[in-house]
Formats: C-alpha cells, structure tokens, sequence
C-alpha cells in the first residue's frame, strides 16, 4: 500500500472529488482509506444501557466511510503526486553488536524524486 496512516491526499474520483484530508486509518486487506472529512456518512445507532460512562446515548452519528485507495492520491507541495520506491543500501546492527550489510526501502515523489 503507498499510502500510508497521516499522509495529506486529495480525491481524484467520486462525489467528493477535488477534497482534500489527512488519512485517518488505512484497510489494507479491503484496499480502502479513510479520510478526514470525506465520503461522511450518517450512522444510525441504537440506545446501550449498560450503566454509567460505558453506555451509548444513541442517536443519529456523521462519520467517514472508507473510499478506495485508487481513488486518492498523495498531495506533495500544491499539488498531487504518484508514489515509487527505492532501496537504500544500509548498514544495520545484530542484537550481538555485528554490523551487515541491508536494504531499506524508502518511498519516493514520482514528481520531483524527493524522498517523502
């Protein structure tokens, strides 16, 4: 998945498209995000009595539902870019103190090559 839990995106695709948000939480086995202030909903839910603060009041709720990830893309600068991948060469460290050789991968702007 590129994109990733606080990243800024915009919508590319559906009715709220042109909004911007910062990524809430990411679905990765559905392949959806969901994004501050985008594709609200109206919840209904019922009464829970349970007694003191864990009850439920109940009532009408707005709250984000999930929208695909294909229809957003990352935001870099003023306007939007598409994510790739690099691997750095690093040297990293065993429990034991020994350093190796290893990779890390970094995402990258399609756009301007800048690590993001």
């Amino acid at each position: 998945m590129k994109i990733k839990k606080g990243d800024t995106v915009k919508v590319i695709a559906g009715k709220d498209k042109g909004a911007e948000g910062k990524v809430i939480q990411v679905l990765r086995e559905e392949q959806r995000v969901i994004v501050e202030g985008v594709n609200r909903i109206k919840k209904h839910t019922k009464v829970v009595d349970q007694g003191g603060r864990a009850g439920n009041t109940g009532g009408i709720i707005t709250t984000e539902a999930p929208i695909h990830v294909s229809n957003v893309m990352l935001v870099e600068g003023k306007g939007v870019t598409r994510v790739g991948f690099r691997r750095d060469e690093v040297l990293k460290t065993r429990p034991d103190g020994s350093q190796y050789a290893g990779f890390r991968s970094v995402r990258v702007s399609r756009k301007t090559g800048k690590d993001i």
